[in-house]
């Protein structure tokens, strides 16, 4: 069904989206049984080499429940009547909670494992709740809420919790894993209360140190026992929030972790090894594309020609000469789009607004700014805007520039039909921006009917009511893809961040009680594995490296440079403009001299 707006049906690939609110939520990031993402050539000549996506790495199976472990394998365990493990919150059909799972729901259930089984060579574990009170149940209307010792569930979720406890929570022992989804959720948020750092650290020494017994045999055949799920928790950490390594304090635990395991496990030692290889390649090569995307901005800033003199329009480039199918051209923004946003890490949504580090002064080898891809990436969406309007406002023929506006129309319309929306409404935005919107008599001479529907789809009212309903279409068509360009979804992303940072923002990280709020870091973590199901869809189609070349490194005017390109191209109307157009040649010309 398409949506529901007054010009559904008018683009003939509309009815691929539907208007199906309740579609399926979107899977955990540690998804088994995924296939391959196929190798993706390099868009930039080689300037760096596409990073292995970090779920195309074969993933340890996981076992919530397992009551002993061998040196090579986790076996499954099942707890008594009285306990039950509380279910992936992102798989529940409901769109918009996370503490509602399946049907089957205890009184008493014990969503966690403050009552587990222990081998009798265990001892005793030291766990913030091992010595809390039994379980105490309150029943509402809405459901059950119960609180076991420093955890606090509702409907067999967790809802708050210590830090200290949540922090146990993710360590693993003989006869516990964490839940996947709650790894995933605590990974990505805890940085709003600790440094990754620090987290790892705790985690890593309060693994150890519940293995301690006093005897040295035992303590290295208990060790032995847990070290697998060590392993796999430190694989899903490195595999998902890579980039937290470029902290040198990061891989220098994760260095001394491989060596306390290899004197007591040998197959976790290997295993240890292949991570590390893994995760060192796959910081290599955000190296590279960090140092490429540098190099070239550097020759993207490089000025167009001096407006003195309006260039002919056989003596320069223009995106027509470059590339004239429309189609063509969405693609080749597709392949920009994919590649950018596959090198964001997932943390850097969180860390836009987590709390100042008191510890990012620290020199080490793999210091750099936390966002810097997210911050990439919408400075391409800007690029992109601006690109379109120096391309409409530098022709000098009035005839030319109505061609390219309705050359980037039909580019607009092609990325809405491939699920490309961070391009469509890049593209929106240049051609509304003061100085394209005001040349009256080139856009008279343009059919505007197409753009106008895009408008309409792109229209921020209702808190972009339309396009959130295209978006979910998109999604909906992704989940249930034949083919590979089915799967591709590409949000609007200043509006994603923005919905992350005011959901950051609307909710209490911590309660009264002096819990975290973890029904908030529920929400934060299924935004934002949303993302990385997108993130990880391969471009299906083929590179024009010309194309690719002249969108990202071709000069693009100043918003100034643009201001007075529309003047020479549609003179001042009134005294305002005149005055504005005089005071520009002056700035300009000064800015020239100077430089």
């Amino acid at each position: 069904m398409p949506p529901t707006t007054p010009y559904a049906g008018k683009f003939s690939s509309c009815g691929l989206y539907s208007n199906n609110n309740n579609h399926p939520q979107p899977h955990s990031p540690y998804r088994n049984g995924t296939a391959a993402r196929p190798a993706k050539e390099n868009v930039y000549n080689g300037a760096y080499s596409t990073a292995e996506n970090p779920y195309d790495i074969p993933q340890p199976r996981v076992a919530y429940r397992s009551a002993s472990v061998g040196s090579a394998n986790v076996k499954e365990h099942h707890y008594n009547n009285s306990c039950a493990v509380s279910e992936n919150p992102y798989s529940s059909p409901q769109p918009h909670s996370p503490r509602q799972h399946s049907p089957r729901q205890h009184t008493s259930s014990c969503p966690g494992r403050a009552h587990r089984h222990t081998s009798s060579s265990s001892g005793s574990e030291q766990s913030c709740r091992s010595n809390a009170a039994p379980p105490k149940g309150r029943l509402y209307a809405h459901g059950i809420t119960a609180s076991y010792g420093e955890m606090c569930y509702h409907d067999n979720s967790l809802v708050s919790a210590s830090l200290e406890a949540l922090i146990q929570h993710l360590v693993p022992t003989v006869d516990y894993y964490p839940d996947r989804s709650y790894v995933f959720t605590f990974l990505l948020s805890s940085r709003l209360f600790l440094h990754p750092y620090e987290l790892m650290t705790r985690v890593c020494h309060l693994c150890v140190e519940q293995q301690r017994s006093g005897d040295a045999l035992l303590d290295k055949i208990r060790f032995r026992e847990v070290a697998p799920k060590l392993v796999q928790l430190l694989t899903e950490w490195t595999e998902t929030f890579p980039y937290d390594f470029r902290d040198e304090r990061m891989m220098r635990c994760l260095k001394d972790m491989t060596h306390h395991v290899a004197r007591g496990d040998e197959y976790s030692w290997r295993a240890m090894q292949q991570m590390t290889q893994r995760l060192i390649k796959r910081l290599s090569a955000l190296g590279q594309y960090e140092e490429a995307v540098a190099a070239l901005n550097a020759v993207a800033m490089e000025r167009p020609a001096s407006l003195k003199s309006k260039q002919a329009p056989g003596q320069r480039s223009d995106i027509l000469s470059v590339c004239d199918d429309p189609f063509i051209l969405a693609q080749q923004l597709t392949h920009i789009e994919l590649d950018r946003l596959s090198f964001i890490g997932p943390e850097e949504f969180i860390q836009t607004f987590a709390m100042k580090d008191p510890l990012e002064n620290h020199k080490g080898f793999f210091r750099k700014r936390k966002t810097s891809n997210l911050e990439a990436y919408v400075n391409w969406f800007n690029r992109l805007s601006y690109l379109v309007a120096t391309e409409i406002c530098m022709p000098v023929k009035k005839k030319h520039r109505a061609r390219i506006i309705e050359f980037f129309i039909d580019v607009a319309q092609e990325c809405f039909n491939i699920g490309n929306f961070n391009s469509l409404m890049a593209i929106i935005t240049g051609m509304n921006m003061s100085p394209v919107s005001r040349l009256k008599k080139t856009w008279s001479k343009v059919n505007t009917d197409k753009f106008e529907i895009l408008e309409h789809q792109m229209d921020p009212s209702s808190n972009f009511s339309n396009y959130r309903t295209a978006l979910r279409g998109a999604t909906q068509r992704s989940e249930t893809a034949h083919s590979i360009q089915e799967k591709i979804v590409i949000p609007f992303f200043s509006l994603l961040i923005k919905d992350i940072y005011f959901l950051n923002e609307g909710c209490a990280s911590r309660l009264q009680n002096g819990h975290i709020n973890f029904e908030k870091l529920w929400e934060l973590a299924k935004q934002v594995s949303e993302f990385l199901v997108w993130r990880q869809v391969a471009c299906p189609f083929d590179r024009a490296r010309r194309i690719l070349q002249y969108l990202v490194t071709t000069p693009v005017f100043s918003e100034d440079e643009l201001h007075l390109a529309s003047y020479e191209s549609e003179g001042p109307e009134n005294n305002m403009e005149k005055d504005s157009r005089r005071s520009l040649r002056s700035s300009l010309l000064h800015r020239e001299n100077r430089s």
